[in-house]
């Protein structure tokens, strides 16, 4: 006898938002420190090269996970949030609402409420959006754009943060009866990052103590 399955749906690949300031500023940062530190490592004298080199223990980890590290990945079965420490798993079925005020915020109804380090919100970039809506508006008093078109065109002209925060939340609304959006969050502390920072500051404070 010839058994049949049923074809699985297709699995798309992850939706990736970053925050590209973050990334240019952290850049930024870690060339600095790896000019500074490194000109102390190879040019210090006495303990000063032991001093640059706990500086950069410390300090280049903690600038990953601010600028590089945060990243939010959303598909079809989950929401994965990669924040400076933590990793959160959510399962579109244990999100309850997907919210930007002055940050934004993922609700869940038994782990609690995850701030997304990777979509911040600009209220700069929401003012000049009020702005750009309300000289349309003003300029289109009776409405008589098409109804898709208006749709999309308000779409485009919000804040990048409430534009992510609207697409995660339709994602979730549409996603989390699906068999394969369910389970409980996961939550998973970032030793990687934490470690060597941790290192790099027990050996600044022993220098400075010994010193």
């Amino acid at each position: 006898m010839t058994s049949t399955r049923q074809p699985s749906e297709p699995t798309y690949a992850d939706r990736v938002f970053r925050s590209v300031g973050g990334i240019a500023g952290g850049a930024v940062l870690l060339v600095i420190a790896a000019w500074i530190g490194g000109d102390a490592l190879i040019r210090g004298t006495g303990r000063t090269p032991w001093l640059a080199l706990a500086g950069l223990l410390l300090v280049v980890p903690l600038v990953v996970a601010f600028t590089l590290r945060p990243a939010v990945f959303a598909n079809d079965d989950r929401l994965r949030i990669r924040n400076p420490f933590r990793t959160i798993g959510l399962p579109w079925a244990a999100v309850t609402n997907v919210k930007a005020s002055y940050s934004c915020e993922v609700f869940t109804e038994d782990a609690g409420t995850f701030q997304l380090w990777a979509v911040p919100v600009s209220l700069r970039q929401r003012k000049r959006a009020a702005r750009r809506q309300s000289h349309l508006a003003h300029d289109d008093p009776h409405g008589r754009t098409s109804v898709n078109a208006d749709v999309t065109d308000t779409a485009r002209r919000m804040a990048q943060a409430d534009r992510t925060v609207i697409e995660l939340r339709e994602l979730a609304e549409r996603s989390a009866s699906r068999p394969t959006a369910q389970g409980a969050p996961v939550v998973r502390w970032a030793y990687e990052i934490m470690a060597p920072a941790v290192v790099g500051l027990v050996f600044l404070v022993v220098l400075l103590a010994t010193g």
